[in-house]
């Protein structure tokens, strides 16, 4: 049997230090997970992830990212999980650009000769953990969420949403920290 990996990718762009409402609930839905599950925490901002060039209609193809390169090392990390969680506050109504960016990578690694991204990404589960301060705010970026898996043949495997906003306010949505304690079960 397979130990279970889940990716945590942080992708607020809070000061370096500061565990912002989403993360903190991320981390509680992350507690709850069978003590020999691997997590491996990444925050996008600091990652350092270049501009994606798009070179689909020209090229066509990309070659494997540089062994040891910020992109490889991300790209081994999400081939290297069961489960990837998207630990994305929202941002005017949709993903941090950390989180973009880093997503924008994956139209390169669909077309990596030999890679089968696709493939390979179907066989992991996707989980979306987002907070802010209106419910329906949200919705544009689970949407994105559930078209990003449906794209890569990837079950959508939940979506947690607590009132964010100011810091700490999370902890108030009793709702959402109950429902953090069983989420990626």
């Amino acid at each position: 049997m397979t130990t279970r990996h889940v990716l945590f990718l942080v992708a607020s762009t809070r000061e370096p230090g500061h565990v912002g409402n989403t993360e903190w609930l991320a981390r509680q839905a992350a507690a709850s997970l069978p003590a020999d599950t691997t997590q491996t925490w990444v925050y996008l901002a600091r990652a350092g992830i270049p501009e994606f060039v798009d070179q689909r209609h020209t090229v066509g193809s990309y070659p494997m990212p540089d062994e040891g390169s910020v992109m490889r090392q991300l790209l081994d990390q999400t081939l290297a999980c069961t489960d990837l969680v998207l630990v994305a506050p929202v941002y005017w109504f949709s993903f941090p650009s950390t989180l973009k960016a880093y997503l924008d990578h994956w139209s390169a690694w669909l077309r990596v000769p030999g890679l089968e991204f696709k493939a390979q990404m179907s066989a992991k589960r996707l989980w979306l953990v987002t907070t802010n301060g209106d419910r329906a705010k949200a919705q544009p970026m689970i949407d994105s969420t559930a078209m990003c898996a449906r794209f890569l043949d990837m079950p959508l495997a939940g979506v947690l949403w607590g009132k964010g906003g100011p810091p700490e306010a999370v902890k108030e949505d009793v709702g959402a920290v109950e429902m953090a304690r069983g989420f990626l079960s």
